[in-house]
């Protein structure tokens, strides 16, 4: 007669109940802990609104034009051209302008008009000096068309050769997502593993029924579930700045989960070279802000100088950004962005490869 061993069907449902309920338990500790809620979902878009605001001005500045004595050029200009004032002579004109007060100086002497413009503000300068050049010219062709009234004049059509339909946030909220993802990814993990060296944690889980790889599991869920609240919101905002959304975007979320879990394998690298939290914040920075800017995070890549691009190659992050400005803004199918997902996915075996070769398990 033999006896059947009895069936243990209780121990899976007890680990899945340890692994939802150290979801729940981390979720928690991270919706307390301010400065991460603040640096994962407030500060990416702070940065899409500060960075839209500026490149998205297309208002150009009127002009200061000082006046020294008669200048009968200036009254042919259009209302609204510049904004002109008298100047006693040209010595406190010219002192003007090099302070910042004005942006051109004009001088006619008959027939000639003498130009001062600045250098101090090089932007309002220039444009002072291109409006000035065109009124001249104007003004050039005006007297000439009356000399002769039947010389032909030569029509100058001008047109945009990019599309111009594609608006600064739109290039800027996939780049500024990527670098959000990075930030999320890099200082979550390096802060983390900081603390859990310093405070012995796999250790003390190994007295509880919950065993270190499920906490494990369950921090790497969580930050994952961050990553996707964090793109859910950094689009709301993106979108109420403008940003038109394609048909493709819903492939953002493997994107972004892809390019969580390379980050956090880089952050785990540098947690475990840090000793300290703010060591582990300083080369969190390291890594993550020149990343940024190779990778045309906050400017369009092509117009960086060429080693900056060629550099940037070395970056993932140009890839995380390339694979969002495709789906998400360019409309572009999956299978558009499958280089951008396989360098992704090669970065991030690789440096999961490092951290396993290089973590000392025993500081945990």
């Amino acid at each position: 007669m033999s006896v059947a061993a009895p069936e243990r069907t209780g121990a899976p449902p007890r680990r899945s109940r340890a692994y939802l309920s150290l979801i729940r338990a981390l979720g928690l500790s991270w919706l307390r802990d301010r400065s991460q809620v603040f640096f994962n979902l407030i500060l990416p878009g702070m940065f899409l609104v500060l960075l839209v605001s500026v490149y998205g001005s297309n208002e150009t500045p009127v002009p200061e034009v000082l006046e020294v004595g008669e200048a009968p050029v200036l009254e042919r200009a259009e209302p609204g051209d510049f904004e002109v004032r008298e100047a006693a002579d040209l010595d406190s004109a010219l002192e003007a302008v090099a302070d910042g007060e004005a942006d051109a100086v004009v001088v006619q002497d008959g027939e000639k008009v003498t130009v001062y413009y600045s250098q101090t503000d090089a932007t309002a300068g220039v444009v002072a000096l291109e409006r000035l050049s065109g009124l001249v010219d104007d003004v050039n062709v005006t007297a000439l068309s009356e000399a002769a009234p039947e010389a032909p004049v030569l029509e100058l059509a001008t047109e945009a050769a990019e599309d111009n339909s594609l608006q600064p946030v739109q290039y800027l909220a996939p780049g500024i997502l990527a670098w959000g993802i990075a930030i999320s990814g890099v200082f979550g993990a390096a802060g983390t593993i900081v603390d859990w060296k310093r405070d012995k944690l796999l250790r003390r889980l190994r007295l509880t029924p919950a065993s270190a790889g499920t906490f494990v599991g369950a921090r790497i869920t969580v930050s994952l579930l961050v990553a996707l609240l964090q793109t859910a919101l950094f689009l709301a905002v993106a979108v109420a700045m403008g940003l038109r959304l394609s048909a493709w975007t819903w492939f953002a979320v493997p994107l972004v989960l892809l390019g969580t879990a390379m980050f956090l394998a880089i952050g785990v690298v540098l947690g475990g070279i840090a000793k300290t939290g703010p060591g582990a914040a300083g080369l969190s920075n390291m890594v993550t802000m020149p990343m940024a800017f190779i990778s045309g995070a906050f400017f369009p890549l092509a117009a960086a100088p060429q080693w900056v691009q060629w550099l940037s190659a070395l970056s993932p992050m140009r890839y995380l950004n390339e694979g969002l400005q495709k789906v998400v803004v360019g409309g572009a199918p999956p299978a558009a962005v499958l280089p951008e997902v396989g360098v992704l996915a090669a970065f991030a075996v690789a440096v999961a490869l490092l951290a396993w070769k290089t973590f000392e398990f025993d500081e945990l």
